[in-house]
């Protein structure tokens, strides 16, 4: 199954590692350091022009997403559902 990050951007929801609200990237200086590391490697996608409410790690990449992270995992959640049935 698919999860929609916004934008033009889906990704399968077994690629999905972790889901974070972009505000966490403030609150822990780990946090910060990841992301700027991976951006400047070249492994950070920005969903939209719209400011970022959430962080989505994959293994190759992080998508800054326009949607909360709440949304998100509410999808994700659906996706695990349906994927049980």
């Amino acid at each position: 199954m698919f999860i929609h990050l916004g934008g033009d951007m889906v990704l399968r929801s077994n690629k999905v590692i972790a889901i974070l609200d972009y505000q966490s990237k403030e609150v822990s200086q780990d946090n910060e350091v990841f992301i700027e590391h991976n951006e400047l490697n070249k492994k950070t996608v920005s969903i939209s022009n719209d400011n970022p409410k959430s962080i989505v790690i994959t293994e190759n990449e992080i998508y800054l997403s326009p949607i909360s992270s709440h949304t998100l995992k509410r999808r994700a959640e659906t996706v695990t559902v349906l994927e049980e049935e």
